[in-house]
């Protein structure tokens, strides 16, 4: 008796995946191994993208916060450590957002804790 193979099924895991592969460079985009593991490999750097995004962007807010708060005669560290004396309760997003989008708003929160 001859061996069964499901050759309907691994067809369809292969069209899966390289349809999901299509739009890539040469061999990645029509060759089953390479396709897969070009794959495998993107889907690996998607997830540690999506955490390593949430550290991109506290970054950033750093950065926006440290340069408007310099802009006010306070180092980051100092104004921070400020707002946390005070019993401030903002997070560094909403910070950074009020010190690219209205300054004076920022200013007053800077003026606030300085005392």
């Amino acid at each position: 008796m001859p061996r069964s193979v499901n050759s309907v099924a691994s067809r369809a895991r292969k069209k899966k995946i390289l349809k999901r592969t299509k739009g890539s460079f040469l061999s990645r985009k029509n060759v089953w191994t390479v396709a897969l593991n070009s794959w495998e490999k993107g889907q690996q750097h998607a997830y540690r993208d999506r955490r390593d995004k949430k550290a991109n962007f506290r970054a950033l807010w750093i950065q926006r916060i440290n340069a408007a708060s310099r802009e006010q005669g306070m180092s980051y560290s100092e104004l921070m450590g400020a707002i946390h004396k005070k019993g401030v309760q903002i997070n560094r997003k909403a910070l950074a957002d009020l010190a690219l989008n209205n300054p004076k708003a920022f200013e007053e929160i800077v003026n606030s804790v300085k005392n």
